[in-house]
């Protein structure tokens, strides 16, 4: 692969495969008359929010912190959901976000009059206790026990006074089929409170820029709760927007033996791509193919203490070198919002290519580590 003169570890975001993902957005806005906003839980790269804004309507928050950086840096529709909301923070939230979002009806009970007050846009999460995937329960919002979202048992129709809409997210990584065996279920067990809604919020978790993805039932999907029930629909994707728009390339420190070869490089999963052991998955690389498919095969580990702090097992062609580079993919959405400093590791950079440009837009160091302490 090509060797970049940026000391590494650094992501690299390219703003051409970030803008073929919005394009992707913006037709199906288009045609639906549909609102998508940025889930910036997944990617909050906010240098890129101007260029995010030409094509989506805003952005939406899990908490003040993300609410804010929409407000400041895209200025679009801000919306927001917590399972609970902190009382010190309630006011700022009211004033800078369009869209509040409640879990349970004590929490809507608790900030009604202020919500009322400010004639701000109020909504309910909805759980209709539908999972649609298999394994991952961590990602199922449906899932038994859950903390997300309102059940139809626990659900008082009589309390609605203020509630302009109703928003469920129970998919992760999911094509449209999933949506539709969702909306099924919100259908019948919510049905009878969509007519009384302005709009209805379908959530995350939609690959809708992936290569496979059914684009065509998703629109039918759109258009059916749009006529059926006269809500405006939003989507509030992160994944999708970043799909596949962004590497993490790393260097190789040091190779071992020790049963099988193993190369340590300057890149950590614990550190920098956390859901590599959360979910787990395996991050293709550049160049390298599966175990055993390539002559030279090597597992990757970072130089943390964290005994599995490995990446995975990849083949290579060619035998891997101290100082070979290693191009990790789709490293744009949420590695970089939930990357740590554990060990005392530094943080990746970030950089931007537009074109053949490549732009350092941040670089971190010993005082990021330590001011998080201190």
């Amino acid at each position: 692969m090509k060797h970049f003169n940026i000391p590494t570890p650094f992501y690299l975001i390219d703003e051409d495969l970030l803008q073929k993902n919005l394009k992707i957005l913006k037709q199906i806005m288009d045609e639906t008359d549909c609102r998508i906003l940025l889930a910036q839980k997944c990617f909050s790269m906010f240098s890129v929010y101007p260029l995010i804004g030409k094509y989506l309507s805003g952005t939406t928050a899990s908490g003040l912190f993300e609410a804010k950086l929409g407000a400041e840096y895209m200025g679009l529709e801000n919306h927001i959901f917590s399972v609970a909301y902190r009382e010190e923070e309630i006011d700022e939230i009211f004033n800078i976000c369009d869209h509040i979002i409640f879990n349970s009806f004590s929490q809507w009970g608790k900030y009604k009059h202020k919500a009322m007050e400010l004639k701000k846009e109020c909504g309910l999460r909805i759980n209709p206790e539908c999972s649609t995937q298999e394994g991952h329960a961590i990602y199922d919002p449906c899932s038994p026990y859950s903390r997300m979202g309102i059940t139809k048992k626990n659900f008082h129709s009589d309390q609605l006074e203020g509630i302009s809409g109703l928003h469920f997210h129970t998919l992760c990584e999911q094509n449209s089929d999933a949506l539709k065996v969702t909306i099924d279920a919100v259908e019948k067990q919510f049905g009878e409170i969509l007519p009384k809604m302005k709009w209805l919020n379908f959530g995350g978790g939609h690959h809708i820029t992936r290569p496979d993805y059914d684009i065509e039932t998703l629109v039918q999907l759109i258009h059916r709760m749009k006529e059926r029930y006269g809500v405006t629909v939003y989507l509030e994707p992160g994944e999708a927007v970043a799909l596949n728009a962004g590497y993490l390339v790393t260097t190789v420190l040091d190779l071992i033996d020790n049963g099988m070869e193993i190369a340590i490089v300057d890149t950590s999963a614990a550190c920098h791509m956390p859901d590599v052991l959360e979910m787990p998955y395996r991050p293709e690389v550049i160049g390298a193919g599966k175990p055993g498919e390539k002559k030279y095969t090597y597992r990757l580990g970072a130089p943390t203490c964290l005994a599995g702090d490995f990446i995975g097992d990849y083949s290579f062609d060619q035998p891997l070198q101290i100082g070979d580079q290693l191009c990790f993919c789709d490293m744009a959405i949420y590695s970089m919002v939930k990357n740590n400093t554990f060990n005392g590791i530094n943080l990746p950079s970030i950089a931007l290519k537009k074109g053949e440009d490549i732009k350092i837009i941040k670089t971190f160091g010993y005082e990021d580590f330590k001011s998080r302490l201190s």
